[in-house]
């Protein structure tokens, strides 16, 4: 005796559907990963170009250590494969040094400060940061 069996096909169109719904899952889970990736990289760069702005705002302050009278500022000036800008606003004792720091990725970070430095004593002058501005 023969039994008939029918094959209509729907085991192939079962497996068929399961392996496009993993698929879709598993693309839907690279995207995200993905997204989460660039995100995180974009925090690096972000954070990278804000550490050499602030690398350009002690480079102005030692400059202003080791002489009173410095207001120059830099202009595109090499650092951590990025560079940062400074300028100097107002005249000594009280005056406002702004660092802009460019990452190599090409990310801005920017540092204010208004200072006041002690002038009086020794040829070390001290610094004290009344106001600091972050990214604004």
């Amino acid at each position: 005796m023969k039994r008939s069996q029918k094959n209509d096909g729907s085991v192939f169109l079962i497996t068929v559907f399961v392996i496009a719904l993993l698929a879709v899952l598993t693309m839907g889970m690279l995207q995200i990963n993905t997204e989460e990736i660039q995100l995180m990289l974009n925090q690096i760069y972000a954070a990278e170009a804000l550490a050499t702005a602030e690398a350009g705002l002690n480079d102005a302050f030692a400059q202003i250590r080791a002489d009173d009278e410095w207001a120059t500022g830099f202009d595109d000036k090499a650092f951590n494969s990025g560079s940062y800008d400074v300028n100097v606003t107002g005249t000594l004792p009280n005056c406002t040094i702004t660092s802009t720091g460019t990452s190599s990725q090409g990310f801005v970070g920017r540092v204010e400060a208004d200072v006041t430095v002690d002038t009086s004593g020794s040829s070390d002058h001290t610094i004290r940061i009344d106001n600091l501005r972050i990214n604004e």
